[in-house]
């Protein structure tokens, strides 16, 4: 072949070489842009776009009177678009920008204007798309900053962006605290009402798009979410916060007198279960109390006396004693292999079971079931059993301890010395809930109801479910049983151990409790520790409230009556109070005034209550949820208060708590000076408002 022939093969075979390598790229390029191109697409997008949770503000959580326990108030987290279109000219930003660092130097008081100035020019220099300028800011404060220079250019293009985040708070604050509970991320479930309710309080989140920008920051492309986040339920607990409040401070204050190391407080509504209230209190200093664990539901230990009530009901109901059954305590002591039993108070004689019972008695007690079932234990622990008092209440808050009523199958039953100690609560495991809810059965003539904490959930206003309590057992014992052991518990208060809690304005039925704390490691042989309680209801005759106090680790005594017995009587004296409905139909009068009394404007119930208690006659009728009070000569004259949304109510002559309760329900922010009635508002009534609005109010 020729030079020239071989020259020319060679182009040939190039250039075909370069046709077929165009052709695959083409092929390709076809392939990755028509192909492929919709996955490429996608995944480009999704490294500098994505769509985020927006969190929705959560339910509220009400007291059964309509207080506020828990609510979302609206916060943000203010950052700068540094470049936003109403900004995005030099001169503009340049002529503004000191006016603006002023601004925020004096508005948030933690830069000086300087810094501001030097802070802000550095994030334009550095092209800032998403730059943080303060967090947690409330809605009027940014109402505030909307109007600085720059921002004030317009909603969109003046560069401030207002990141949207819920903030919980406790308008009571530490009222109810541990029962409200909370929910963060350390806690998967959460806790209280909080954490047991969250698949209703949470709501559903929506959804944002956000984008990418340099270093990794991810900046909303829109003001508005995509997808609206949904509010979520309301719940209406049992809580009274009038009986939380007294609840709380008579507890804290004999913690403090008897110097202790922590307490527990129940009050619950006998008929319903409703609890009305649920206080909790550890040394946390010398002389501090504070809320750390639910000691209600979850503190389970040996309950003492107390349980002397079931032990009764047992030998009652199996005929083998009748109250007026002598039994002989001899010198306080009862010994059995391996162990002495003794009274505190030494011995009685020979008395009767109603005599030993309000004395409180270990040797009869541990002697009368010791002598009647000792062939026979489970006769005894099947009466327990049967109504269930060793499982769990199934409460609806979560933190329940697991009850522990031994058995002659457990391992650690001993057969000589178990059951006479469990005659008079040891031996066993009981949290002081559960101890109430037994107690609480014998005050309803036998019906046994687990308590409940939340009466109803609301979305919109609307009931969406509602709760009763459960009946755990229709009839713990006889209805001749329950007679006998309700005259015994009201023998206690009158003629036994539990005399201070008696009063002479109505009936009270209960049993002290005095029991011997064990150590977790140590046992009964380390240094003694106490608990000190009183479990029981009033009126005895038509029983209303039962309560449950229970003391633990007294240094200043440590007997039952003492150092519980306090508590219980401050609470039930100013429930009995406050509570007209547990009052007899005693005249009321007015006398040397034709008027009607002064009243502060406040719930129309409420009102209506007081005055028909004094034989005051209304004169005008509405469906007004609240009203003010006028005098009439032959009546009262009553005003509405109706309150349209979005409306400002008039709050002028109500009580801070009622005033705060309407407030609160039209989402505003109040500031108080002053104490009594309210007597002037700082936004006039009748204006038109927006969530989160501050109004300050003037009492005297």
């Amino acid at each position: 072949m020729s030079i020239r022939a071989n020259i020319l093969l060679r182009v040939y075979l190039a250039f075909g070489l370069i046709v077929l390598f165009a052709v695959a790229v083409l092929v390709k390029l076809f392939d990755v842009q028509y192909v492929e191109g919709e996955r490429w697409r996608a995944m480009a997008d999704s490294l500098s776009t994505k769509y985020v949770n927006v969190e929705a503000a959560r339910g509220n959580i009400y007291s059964v009177d309509g207080s506020l326990l828990a609510t979302s108030i609206p916060e943000y987290e203010l950052r700068m678009d540094t470049y936003a279109g109403g900004i995005a000219d030099n001169d503009i930003f340049e002529e503004k920008v000191d006016s603006l660092a002023i601004k925020l130097s004096s508005f948030f008081g933690d830069k000086s204007a300087k810094e501001y100035s030097r802070y802000l020019r550095s994030a334009r220099r550095d092209s800032a798309r998403y730059l943080l300028i303060k967090r947690k800011v409330g809605y009027q404060d940014l109402k505030t900053v909307r109007t600085f220079p720059l921002f004030n250019v317009g909603k969109y293009t003046g560069g401030l962006i207002a990141v949207q985040q819920n903030k919980r708070i406790r308008p009571f604050k530490y009222l109810a605290a541990r029962t409200i509970g909370y929910k963060n991320e350390n806690v998967s479930n959460g806790v209280g009402l909080e954490g047991a309710y969250g698949e209703y309080i949470n709501g559903e989140s929506g959804k944002r798009l956000v984008q990418r920008l340099a270093g990794g920051v991810w900046m909303p492309v829109n003001e508005e979410a995509e997808v609206a986040p949904k509010e979520g339920a309301d719940i209406i607990s049992t809580i009274d916060i009038n009986v939380q409040d007294l609840a709380q401070s008579a507890l804290e204050r004999q913690l403090k007198v008897s110097d202790a190391d922590h307490g527990t407080v129940i009050v619950m509504e006998v008929s319903s279960g409703e609890v009305r209230a649920v206080a909790n209190y550890t040394r946390v200093a010398e002389g501090v109390y504070s809320e750390q664990f639910n000691y209600a539901i979850g503190g389970r230990q040996d309950p003492g006396s107390t349980f002397k009530l079931a032990s009764y009901m047992a030998l009652l109901e199996d005929r083998k004693i009748d109250t007026n059954t002598l039994v002989e305590t001899g010198d306080g002591f009862y010994r059995i292999p391996g162990h002495t039993i003794k009274d505190s108070h030494g011995g009685i004689g020979t008395v009767t079971v109603k005599k030993a019972f309000e004395e409180s008695a270990n040797t009869a007690i541990a002697k009368l079931v010791n002598i009647h079932y000792k062939d026979n234990p489970s006769a005894f622990t099947d009466h327990l059993y049967r109504i269930h008092m060793n499982e769990k209440l199934r409460l609806q808050i979560p933190g329940e301890a697991q009850p522990v009523i031994k058995n002659p199958e457990f391992k650690s039953w001993n057969k000589n010395m178990t059951l006479p100690q469990m005659a008079y609560g040891y031996e066993m495991q009981i949290t002081p809930l559960q101890m109430l809810a037994f107690y609480n059965a014998i005050a309803n003539n036998g019906k046994y109801i687990a308590p409940i904490f939340v009466r109803e959930i609301r979305r919109l206003g609307n009931p969406i479910e509602r709760f009763e309590a459960r009946v755990i057992h229709d009839q713990v014992c006889s209805p001749e049983t329950v007679k006998k052991l309700q005259a015994m518990l009201e023998g206690v208060v009158k003629e036994g151990t539990g005399k201070l809690m008696g009063s002479p304005y109505y009936r009270v039925a209960g049993k002290t409790g005095t029991a011997q704390v064990a150590d977790a490691n140590k046992g009964y042989k380390a240094k003694r520790s106490y608990q000190a309680s009183f479990c029981g209801y009033f009126p005895a005759d038509k029983p209303k409230y039962s309560i449950m106090v229970a003391i633990n680790g007294p240094k200043n005594g440590y007997y039952g009556a003492t150092v519980a017995g306090p508590v219980f009587k401050e609470i039930a004296d100013r429930i009995y109070a406050s509570d007209m409905e547990m009052y007899n139909d005693i005249p009321q009068y007015v006398v040397g005034n034709d008027n009607a009394p002064r009243a502060k404007a406040g719930p129309d119930k409420v009102v209506r209550k007081v005055y028909h208690a004094f034989g005051i006659t209304s004169l005008h009728a509405s469906a007004s949820n609240y009203r003010s009070v006028s005098d009439a000569n032959s009546g009262a004259g009553y005003q509405e208060l109706n309150n349209a949304k979005d409306i400002m109510p008039d709050v002028n002559g109500m009580g801070l708590r009622d005033a705060l309760y309407v407030l609160g329900n039209a989402g505003l922010k109040t500031k108080v000076r002053g104490h009594g009635q309210v007597i002037s508002q700082s936004i006039p009534a009748g204006v038109r408002i927006g969530k989160g609005l501050l109004v300050k109010l003037e009492l005297r």
